[in-house]
């Protein structure tokens, strides 16, 4: 191994000569590690969910007209996975220091640019950069961004004076692929048997109804209300407390209200379940007593049909404890076609994609509530229904 507090023989002045200031040797380790704790934190809350990344993926292609590549989104999910955690626990480590700023530069060329757009346009409204573990603004989004490219241009300059790597290229590559192939690793397994932390409301011990409920202190929606009167045919607009209601010379027009201030929105929002013929059985399943099975769906053209023997488990499980028992999906124009191809005799019943997206990392998968509080969920594997 190399001595990583040796001067480097081509640097007339390193961090750790006599010469070099400590401070700058403490500003070099406290940026690499910085930066290297957002790009593992980054990689990791990915990998414990790549199809989540793959939607958000899916979801850029979209905005961008480039729909044709959505068949690798799970390919760029996986690969974008793998660059982000490599670069972090490279720079961390200082194992392969030099590939890992290269990854971590090549990283933010990319996201800098795409950021910024996202902050101007606003074609979606979350970047997806820390998966569900942390929400930011699409500004915030680009600011931090920018934060990290300070940081990189910080380190290029001060790595000059400093070995790369306090390993010899063996050991160092070695330990490069053996991180690569962890992280894929825990990406794989999270694929098949969902993500082992759950940052989305419905994770296991969340309530739904509270989740579509706005925390007491909450910022609500703002809005403006006026009234538009008129009187010798001229019209002329009033703020509420101004409106000449008594006034019999003023004619009544019409109300106006319009969205000043967008407040927050709570954890769960948009969520429903209609049946195909409009009836609303949201609450119906909310406030319903005892458990039901809620088999998701949420695009029966990508719905891996090998495992509607398991959904037969679940649906049979379900019969014998008395519980309630529902298929939900967003393809409203296939259900008869779908249940008549697999002779299904179960009640399918119509949520937004994203929610059923949400809910669950499968398709299919399950999601069992008490009354509305979610206890357990599962994914084709399925290893819950055959205890």
């Amino acid at each position: 191994m190399r001595n990583y507090c040796q001067a480097s023989s081509t640097s007339p002045t390193s961090l750790n000569s006599p010469t070099s200031p400590t401070i700058l040797k403490i500003i070099y380790c406290l940026f690499r590690c910085l930066l290297g704790l957002v790009f593992v934190f980054s990689g990791f809350v990915k990998a414990i969910d790549p199809l989540g990344t793959t939607y958000k993926i899916q979801d850029y292609h979209e905005v961008m007209h480039l729909s044709w590549f959505s068949e690798l989104a799970l390919v760029a999910s996986f690969a974008l996975i793998t660059a982000e955690f490599l670069a972090g626990i490279l720079l961390i480590t200082n194992v392969n220091f030099k590939l890992g700023l290269w990854l971590s530069t090549l990283l933010m060329l990319a996201m800098t640019p795409l950021t910024l757009w996202i902050a101007l346009e606003n074609p979606v409204t979350d970047c997806g950069c820390f998966g569900d573990a942390i929400i930011l603004s699409n500004w915030a989004t680009f600011w931090k961004n920018i934060v990290l490219d300070v940081l990189i241009i910080a380190l290029w300059v001060l790595q000059k004076h400093v070995y790369r790597t306090w390993l010899t290229p063996f050991p160092s590559w070695t330990l490069t692929i053996t991180f690569s192939l962890i992280t894929i690793g825990v990406g794989i397994h999270s694929l098949n048997n969902l993500p082992f932390i759950d940052f989305r409301p419905y994770k296991i011990g969340n309530n739904i109804l509270e989740g579509m409920e706005l925390p007491e202190g909450a910022v609500r929606d703002q809005y403006r209300t006026t009234f538009i009167y008129s009187r010798d045919g001229v019209e002329q607009e009033f703020e509420l407390q101004d409106a000449p209601y008594n006034d019999t010379t003023w004619t009544f027009v019409e109300q106006r209200t319009e969205l000043i201030a967008k407040g927050e929105e709570p954890p769960i929002h948009d969520f429903s379940i209609v049946t195909p013929e409009g009836d609303d059985l949201t609450y119906d399943i909310l406030y319903r007593e005892g458990k039901t099975y809620l088999v998701v769906m949420y695009d029966l053209h990508k719905t891996k049909t090998k495992y509607l023997d398991n959904v037969q488990q679940v649906y049979e499980k379900a019969q014998a404890e008395g519980a309630e028992f529902l298929v939900l999906t967003a393809s409203s124009d296939m259900i008869d076609e779908f249940k008549q191809q697999h002779n299904l005799p179960y009640q399918f019943a119509l949520t937004d994609p994203i929610q059923l997206k949400t809910m669950v990392r499968s398709n299919p998968g399950v999601v069992v509530l008490n009354g509305a509080t979610v206890i357990n969920k599962f994914n084709p594997n399925w290893k819950y229904c055959k205890k």
